[in-house]
């Protein structure tokens, strides 16, 4: 599992800890206060299922549907069926059932800031191309070494510190993660990316940019996170 969809659990465990504990006031005693803690509830749980699942997943049409048949009833009967699909959901999470969903959304983001850096790229802004493209790569490099239980933070003068991406590259290399050849083109790729990002603009041209894009994309296709 993940540490994306163990921070999805987390987050589906926690409203239905708090309202294991009580902290919903029953029907009776529903008004001022006690009214506005079951609304905040329910957009947590509303918030949570699309944030998991996504609008067009079966939880939240599940949801939605439940919430139209059950309109007679009282917003705390309402509430306690959206626990019970929280419930279901965060099964199926651990149960790896979700895992494809959540990898494709991961994935979306990371071909949008991609697509950004491509216009950038057209448009002639090379070097904001070139930083969002090599920041994206430092982002996959993290989420490679957690998916391998590498660890990203380094602890130095009492407190724990990001590791450079030059040392996740090395590490993920050595784990066999991925190629030797794979580790010099990140080299090069993160060298293209500091150049860019401390004003060194005349170091490189457009076609390495668009070199530079188009290999962090092949790159992200094979090794997925």
């Amino acid at each position: 599992m993940s540490e994306f969809e163990k921070q999805l659990i987390k987050q589906i465990e926690e409203i239905i800890t708090d309202y294991i504990k009580g902290q919903v006031p029953t029907a009776g005693s529903l008004s001022g206060e006690g009214e506005k803690v079951v609304q905040g509830f329910i957009t947590r749980c509303f918030s949570v299922i699309e944030r998991v699942g996504g609008k067009d997943s079966t939880y939240y049409n599940r949801a939605l549907q439940m919430w139209e048949d059950s309109s007679k009833y009282p917003e705390t009967i309402k509430l306690s069926r959206l626990i019970g699909i929280l419930e279901g959901l965060i099964e199926d999470l651990s149960k790896g059932y979700l895992i494809s969903y959540t990898k494709l959304v991961h994935a979306d983001i990371f071909a949008d800031y991609l697509e950004m850096a491509r216009y950038l790229l057209e448009e002639g802004y090379k070097d904001p191309a070139a930083v969002i493209a090599g920041s994206t790569l430092e982002e996959q490099l993290r989420k490679l070494c957690i998916k391998h239980n590498i660890n990203v933070e380094i602890f130095r003068n009492g407190k724990n510190i990001p590791k450079k991406a030059s040392s996740l590259n090395s590490e993920l290399a050595k784990a066999n993660v991925y190629s030797k050849l794979d580790q010099k083109n990140v080299t090069a790729w993160l060298d293209l990316r500091n150049k860019a990002a401390h004003g060194n603009y005349g170091d490189y041209n457009d076609k390495q940019v668009e070199l530079l894009i188009l290999g962090v994309r092949e790159f992200f296709a094979r090794l997925p996170t």
